[in-house]
């Protein structure tokens, strides 16, 4: 995803050429809904989210101040605009019991979601990764999957880094639980341990 020009179509939107909104539109309305569809768990409502974020970012464009990456300020609004659903719709979230685990499993699940090349094997972690809370399941997939960097998910989330580091060990560990349970055993063998670079928690 080319975000180099962002600035570029922000500044026309500014100037009057709203149509160029459009372009911003297609380059991140995938990953708006798939952050949508972590925090809100249903299609239907993830569109609606969706669209009330763009809004949101089409109304609030001139208050971008370019002092953080264009990304990091959309899924901001994405992640409040989500959470403003859930707030409104309470509803009981189901939490994975953690217990203790062997090292490698951990491990096992950052190659699960690190490679993640073959499209059944995707599904399934997606699977997986969907019976985590709506924080949990946003949070891995900002740093798994659009490569957001701790401090970045600080500030989508509004929290510290070292909170971030702090999350994102407990969601792979949960994660990790829910491998355990629902993934076949060959598919776990897959992810074996040594394929993937070390996590990019630092």
């Amino acid at each position: 995803m080319d975000k180099v020009n962002d600035q570029y179509y922000i500044n026309r939107i500014l100037l009057g050429e709203t149509n160029m909104f459009a372009v911003l539109v297609d380059r991140y309305k995938d990953l708006i809904f798939t952050l949508a569809i972590k925090m809100v768990k249903n299609r239907e409502i993830a569109e609606e989210v969706s669209q009330d974020t763009f809004i949101k970012i089409f109304n609030s464009l001139n208050k971008f101040k370019g002092d953080s990456k264009f990304s990091t300020w959309i899924y901001k609004i994405a992640y409040n605009t989500s959470l403003d659903y859930l707030k409104k719709n309470k509803k009981d979230e189901s939490n994975v019991v953690i217990d203790e685990l062997k090292g490698y499993l951990v491990k096992t699940t950052d190659n699960a979601l690190s490679i993640l090349e073959d499209q059944e094997r995707k599904q399934d972690i997606q699977n997986c990764l969907n019976l985590l809370s709506s924080e949990e399941s946003f949070l891995l997939t900002l740093f798994y999957f659009d490569d957001q960097s701790l401090n970045e998910i600080g500030k989508i989330m509004d929290i510290s880094v070292n909170n971030v580091k702090i999350k994102l060990f407990r969601s792979r560990k949960k994660l990790a639980v829910i491998l355990k349970e629902k993934l076949e055993p060959d598919t776990l063998n897959y992810y074996d341990i040594g394929k993937i670079p070390k996590t990019k928690i630092k």
